[in-house]
């Protein structure tokens, strides 16, 4: 993501002419989008995106499971042993 936001700000500053990225090639401008699209391939190549998927869904399934729990009235298992 701070990719794509370092490649808007600096097509933004390009377009308006601002400070020293006016005097830069527009390929320093679009090289954080080309960075940010290799980032996003080799997190899908090696399956970070899928395992912090598969993380918020257990935290999602845990935190359910808890207020089935206290909603029972048995409240927090773990407590009681």
């Amino acid at each position: 993501m701070a990719f794509i936001l370092i490649a808007v700000a600096y097509i933004v500053l390009k377009l308006l002419d601002v400070g020293f990225v006016s005097a830069l090639s527009w390929h320093w401008a679009w090289l954080p989008v080309g960075c940010a699209l290799l980032w996003w391939e080799l997190a899908d190549k090696f399956g970070y995106t899928q395992k912090r998927a598969m993380d918020k869904m257990e935290a999602r399934k845990e935190a359910r499971r808890q207020r089935s729990l206290e909603a029972m009235g048995r409240g927090d298992i773990n407590k009681r042993r």
